[in-house]
């Protein structure tokens, strides 16, 4: 399955070597502790787990300290959606714990424990906006088996019915006045059986889950400059190392030249990689001061030399064309042909850099036991182990993935190939192991060598009758296949169709009787990746912007039209009836203001936005509120559901006005900030966040909050200005 990925052999020059240093991996103990775990199909078949002393701790879920921590291995990474909160207050609502004592790390090493239920188990990983949906109950289950096994040994200690035994605030009491904090009873309760028979509280008695007071457990490390990223981790003699990429997508390094290199004080070493070259360092510093002093020759033989406008001519003329057929319903050619009116549309969008925070990187380090360890913001861990074994050239049992949280992903660190980790590998291993190393990209690096999401065309061509109803719907989408060539194309790719690219568009929930979804799938040397809410990134857009066209056509209210199109699914009607409430949908706004709507389902979450703005005279605008409505199911934190609908809005919102990658012959022309440019906290709009109260199974909200605004505010704009928006982003369409 891995193949393709795996790098080339890897060459080296070599200036001053450090002195070898050896480090030794020790087993984690938990003295005094209890260690819960459960296979991944524990939260359909309550199978038991062995019992608790025979589990290494990164098979489990969870431990007990005797210092009275709880301690959760979160299957999942955190990139800042908060999942390390949710999964914690999930163990110690069933539990019985105080907030107070709860900790998470990352975990990995065992996909029988973390492989993600919602992706089938098979491999452990985050994305897709499944972390809660896949962990909401196992974990659960975790915390209410422990809560069960503390019970029962405190009961024998104190030789009372456990039936008679509290837990509460992480204390267990007795009506004679015993009482034990789950620290002092963790070693007993170790040794004890792990339950099979596990009954979880009723949701009327939850007192965590789905409260909005309590206070995310990491918002005082963050805000204080204490939360430790990969780019904080410091080992004894580390190196660090920068990258030096092809400045043409497809490139590769033919010769290196270090020699005006060696003049820089702590310079080590420049290192061919597959992608690029590495240039090595004692610190950041030298290693950057070194960088600009390598010389490198490139061969571009392969590399694409397209700009964007050709890429987008090209796309446009493909877009005239049937392309591969993702969904029909009934027969929208004829249908067009006896419409009232027909509206047809060409909407553009281009390619996108994640511009995450904290740019990427690995640190990686050979033990004297043979053991590999590699830190990192580890999105598929078991999947970056096995590559990294196969670089390192060691047996995937001695590697070790050390997650941790990340200053953002958007979707960049879920790669095929592991591409910061073989860097890491590669270069530790060029270097024959001497040092622990650290590959530091920079902000240029990930602007201009990075992956992105795909450009796309669209060509929308819709009609309604003489009444105003829709009645035919041809769209067809242009773009590269983010799964193609990788391990997810057989999941992702059926019939030569890619369910990333039409997502949003191939399940259009609107009653149209006439439905043609097709796609060209384009193959371009730009890497590409998942972005942020993927597909419906651009399908939402077109769909609801034209459905936008449509209303107006018709001579009808957009939050009406929507609403009889959408009689059958009471989800998205959910969503738009209370968002439109709460924005007060129809009520006069002052000359120069408008409103705008939009209603997605992405990731079986469903969010409705109203946008209001300001249209100057000079045709400037402003964003100045949105009103958002999310249903995602029972909602477990609050508060983070609306940190992430606010997070997404802003994210969303920023792609839209100002953010594009743009080629020029094959180069990227964006290098950082200055002019690939994210929302700034000016034009940040006040938000509002209604959470639709559910029982229904919960999903995800990292990404769903994404998708509405750019129509929303597209749709206010053609509100106010009679003008519909056809291309991103808005400042330079």
């Amino acid at each position: 399955m891995l193949s393709n990925s795996l790098p080339a052999p890897v060459r080296h020059l070599a200036a001053d070597e450090p002195s070898r240093r050896s480090f030794m991996i020790g087993a984690a103990a938990v003295a005094g502790g209890l260690a819960v775990g459960f296979r991944p199909d524990a939260a359909a078949a309550q199978a038991a787990a062995p019992a608790a002393p025979a589990l290494n701790p990164l098979q489990a879920y969870l431990r007990i300290g005797a210092d009275n921590s709880v301690t959760v291995l979160s299957a999942h990474m955190d990139m800042g959606q908060g999942i390390y909160h949710g999964l914690a207050t999930l163990v110690a609502e069933e539990l019985g714990a105080d907030m107070a004592q709860m900790k998470v790390e990352g975990a990995s090493g065992d996909v029988k424990a973390y492989g993600n239920l919602a992706w089938g188990g098979f491999a452990q990983g985050t994305g897709g906006s499944t972390a809660i949906a896949s962990s909401f109950e196992r974990y659960r289950r975790a915390g209410a088996a422990a809560r069960l096994m503390l019970v029962n040994a405190a009961a024998a200690a104190w030789n009372v019915p456990a039936g008679e035994i509290k837990v509460a605030k992480g204390k267990l009491t007795h009506a004679s006045g015993k009482l034990a904090t789950f620290g002092q009873v963790a070693a007993k309760a170790a040794t004890l059986p792990v339950p099979t028979e596990i009954t979880l509280k009723d949701p009327k008695d939850w007192t965590l889950i789905g409260n909005p007071a309590v206070k995310r457990l990491d918002s005082r490390a963050k805000t204080t400059g204490k939360q430790p990223y990969t780019i904080d981790v410091k080992l004894p003699g580390m190196l660090t190392a920068v990258m030096l990429h092809p400045p043409l997508f497809g490139a590769v390094a033919k010769s290196i030249d270090a020699s005006k290199a060696k003049s820089v004080k702590g310079f080590v070493s420049a290192v061919m990689t597959p992608r690029g070259v590495a240039v090595v360092g004692k610190d950041m510093w030298s290693a950057l001061q070194a960088r600009d002093r390598v010389a490198v020759t490139w061969d571009d033989a392969q590399a694409e030399k397209r700009g964007s406008a050709e890429l987008v001519a090209e796309y446009t003329a493909l877009a005239a064309k049937p392309g591969t057929v993702a969904r029909k319903d009934g027969d929208a050619e004829g249908a067009f042909a006896g419409a009232a009116k027909v509206i047809e549309a060409t909407y553009a969008f281009p390619y996108l850099a994640h511009a995450a925070m904290e740019p990427l990187n690995a640190v990686a380090r050979m033990n004297k036991d043979g053991t590999l360890e590699v830190w990192g913001g580890h999105q598929i861990p078991d999947l970056y182990a096995a590559i990294a074994a196969k670089v390192a050239g060691v047996a995937p049992d001695k590697v070790r993935m050390r997650t941790m949280m990340t200053g953002g992903g958007f979707g960049r660190r879920a790669v095929a190939d592991g591409d910061i980790v073989v860097e890491a590998v590669a270069v530790a291993k060029a270097l024959g192991w001497k040092a622990p190393v650290k590959v530091q990209w920079t902000r240029e690096n990930d602007m201009q060598a990075g992956r992105y999401r795909p450009l796309y065309v669209h060509a929308v061509k819709a009609a309604i009758d003489a009444a105003g109803n829709p009645v035919a719907w041809s769209q067809r989408i242009v773009g590269q296949s983010i799964a193609a060539g990788t391990p997810f194309e057989g999941g992702l790719v059926k019939n030569g169709v890619d369910g990333t690219s039409v997502e949003g568009a191939s399940n259009l929930p609107y009653a149209i009787p006439n439905l043609t979804v097709e796609l060209h799938t384009t193959k371009v040397g730009v890497p590409i990746l998942w972005w942020r809410s993927v597909g419906s990134t651009h399908t939402a857009f077109s769909t609801e912007t034209m459905l936008d066209e449509l209303a107006k056509a018709a001579g009808k209210d957009p939050v009406e039209y929507r609403r009889a199109l959408l009689a059958k699914h009471p989800r998205h009607l959910g969503v738009l009836n209370l968002a439109a409430e709460k924005a007060g949908w129809g009520k006069p706004l002052p000359a120069g203001k408008a409103r705008g709507i939009a209603v997605h389902e992405s990731f079986h979450s469903y969010v409705a936005q109203v946008a209001e703005v300001t249209v100057d005279a000079k045709g400037g605008f402003t964003v100045d509120r949105v009103i958002c409505a999310v249903d995602c199911g029972i909602a477990i934190n609050p508060d983070v559901i609306k940190a992430q609908m606010e997070g997404g809005i802003g994210f969303g919102l920023g792609a839209a006005l100002a953010e594009a990658i743009t080629l020029e012959k094959g180069r990227v022309q964006q290098s950082n900030f200055h002019d690939y440019t994210p929302l700034r906290i000016d034009r940040m709009p006040k938000v509002e966040v209604h959470i639709v109260p559910s029982t229904a199974a919960p999903t995800g909200v990292g990404e769903p909050g994404v998708p509405p605004i750019a129509p929303a505010v597209a749709n206010a704009l053609f509100a106010a200005t009679g003008k519909p928006v056809r291309s991103l982003p808005f400042l330079t369409a």
